[in-house]
């Protein structure tokens, strides 16, 4: 049975976290061939102040350059 975590930063909705899940439950399903119901999908929500990416605060990247995307 494929476990698959994700990790995002918060703020996704609800909508957007079950259109994930499903796409990534459909994609399972057609490359490993298992069923649905053997697919789990876990989301964690991390602040981007508990998220570094090369030494650095994602919510530092966040406040030197508004709108700088990061992972």
């Amino acid at each position: 049975m494929p476990i698959i975590n994700v990790q995002l930063f918060e703020g996704r909705t609800v909508e957007q976290k079950r259109a994930y899940a499903k796409a990534l439950t459909e994609a399972s399903v057609a490359i490993l061939g298992c069923s649905a119901s053997a697919v789990d999908v876990i989301f964690t929500d991390v602040k981007k102040s508990d998220w570094a990416s090369g030494g650095t605060l994602c919510s530092d990247n966040e406040q030197a350059a508004p709108g700088a995307s990061a992972p």
